[in-house]
């Protein structure tokens, strides 16, 4: 490995988890960010969801920016912006300021994911090389996202929930210094014009749909504002695909999903996304205010799972040259499937350590999942639109957050974590979204062992190509 490939996997995993773990982190400090800024549940939603609706609605663009205008010029853009927004998150005095800095993180973030695997594929040509670093990368956005509420909890406990915002400032500075430093730039040298239609009504649609399921419990599912909010939301939505399909440029080209490997690899990161990943606000509220742990202990629950998911994901990349991406993610969906269910059997009353065995399953499955469904997803198009292909899974991963927020929240009793309503009722609703969040894991394997078909070699073995379709940017084609 060069010294430029060295210095472009370290910034770019430093990056990445950093922006993962501001999705994460959050979670052990949102009891604490609720009493100092006199919210409820329904301001703590928007604390996750701000974040990861502006990254989901505007991560697309952002990868047309970041081929046009220069992948490493967008990166370090958006590493800018991310960092200013963290001082105003820190800065915030109520609940509306801070969700506002955390909608501009996410534009932030949505500029680093798009071109985080586009700058990793410029700076690892070959098969094998790029097969270790993007096993690097996904232990790096697997870890994140499971040590956040550790680190959350630490410095929410040790100092306070400002700090999980103050901490990204020095690590912000430090990545835009290496990344101007010591990364090449790359761009395609056949950009598209952006689609401003299509960016409207995506971002007009996946809002209106998440604020209809986070006020549905609030105001009634079938109230005039809630009916009204999701026909809106189905129209902007229905839009977007009308334009897509018609337009010459599209931010979404939907001639991409008759390839199973890319429909696979985005069902994929959407199922993984929707559930485990959003049930752990839920989880973690159940654990501070219904188990009345403090951030710390909270965040301390995780850690065993969080180091077996390190292990499996550094084992992952001697494995991807044994094994197909297709079993690695259908196996990974379905242990995360498994081990959601599992984690039912926490009560009102039970010890924290029921909760080990649906972690550890979990986590498993996370670390098989992850790096395989980055490749899968980043071999599906052509190396000069890979800022496109990973805009798109950044796309179905963020918006699988999201929805999956907002959805498994109508699912449970918002009043129950802040005292206004009894503790069985608010597991009861947690049990309840743990069962459908386990189901959309399993559905979401189901539907990738389907869309992911027929194997083509490389030179470090053999993997998943969709039938039917081109050859792969990573692959040699099969006779």
């Amino acid at each position: 490995m060069t010294r430029r490939q060295r210095f472009t996997l370290t910034v770019v995993c430093i990056a990445t988890a950093m922006l993962m773990l501001d999705i994460a982190v959050v979670n052990t400090a949102l009891s604490r960010i609720a009493e100092d800024l006199d919210t409820g549940l329904g301001g703590l939603q928007w604390v996750v969801d701000a974040y990861t609706l502006a990254l989901a609605s505007t991560v697309l663009t952002a990868g047309f920016l970041a081929d046009r205008f220069g992948r490493r010029r967008l990166f370090v853009l958006g590493l800018t912006l991310f960092t200013i927004a963290s001082a105003g998150c820190a800065l915030a005095t109520d609940i509306v300021m801070l969700n506002v800095m955390r909608g501009a993180q996410g534009i932030g973030a949505a500029v680093m994911f798009a071109v985080s695997l586009a700058l990793l594929a410029a700076a690892f040509p070959g098969s094998r090389e790029r097969a270790g670093a993007l096993a690097f990368y996904g232990a790096s956005i697997g870890a994140s996202f499971a040590v956040g509420p550790l680190i959350g909890g630490a410095l929410t406990s040790g100092l306070d929930w400002q700090w999980i915002f103050l901490i990204n400032i020095p690590i912000g500075v430090a990545c835009i210094a290496v990344t101007l430093a010591a990364v090449a730039e790359s761009r395609d040298p056949n950009p598209r014009p952006i689609d401003w239609p299509g960016q409207i009504t995506l971002t007009a649609g996946m809002s209106l749909l998440v604020l209809a399921l986070l006020r549905g419990n609030e105001d009634g599912w079938t109230s005039t504002l809630i009916v009204g909010l999701l026909v809106a939301a189905a129209a902007f939505l229905i839009a977007f695909v009308a334009i897509e399909h018609r337009s010459s440029h599209p931010m979404l080209p939907l001639g991409l999903f008759r390839y199973g490997a890319f429909a696979g690899a985005q069902v994929a990161a959407f199922a993984i996304s929707a559930s485990f990943f959003a049930v752990f606000l839920y989880a973690t509220l159940y654990l501070q205010q219904i188990r009345g742990m403090s951030a710390i202990e909270a965040g301390l629950v995780y850690l065993p799972g969080t180091l077996v998911m390190l292990v499996v994901s550094a084992l992952t990349s001697a494995v991807q040259t044994k094994v197909a991406a297709r079993t690695l993610i259908v196996a990974g969906l379905l242990l995360v499937g498994i081990g959601q269910i599992m984690l039912t059997a926490a009560g009102t009353d039970t010890s924290w350590l029921v909760l080990m065995p649906g972690l550890i399953v979990a986590m498993i499955g996370t670390g098989l999942f992850n790096p395989a469904v980055s490749a899968v997803a980043l071999g599906s198009a052509p190396a000069e639109q890979s800022g496109l292909a990973a805009g798109v899974n950044d796309t179905f991963r963020q918006a699988g957050i999201a929805l999956g927020v907002a959805a498994l929240g109508a699912l449970v009793p918002a009043e129950a974590a802040f005292g206004d309503g009894s503790a069985a009722a608010y597991v009861n609703g947690l049990d309840n979204a743990f069962y459908v969040g386990g189901l959309v894991s399993i559905v979401g394997a189901i539907a990738a062992a389907v869309l992911i078909r027929g194997v083509f070699a490389t030179a470090t073995g053999t993997h998943e190509e969709a039938a039917g379709s081109a050859p792969l940017v990573v692959a040699a084609e099969v006779a």
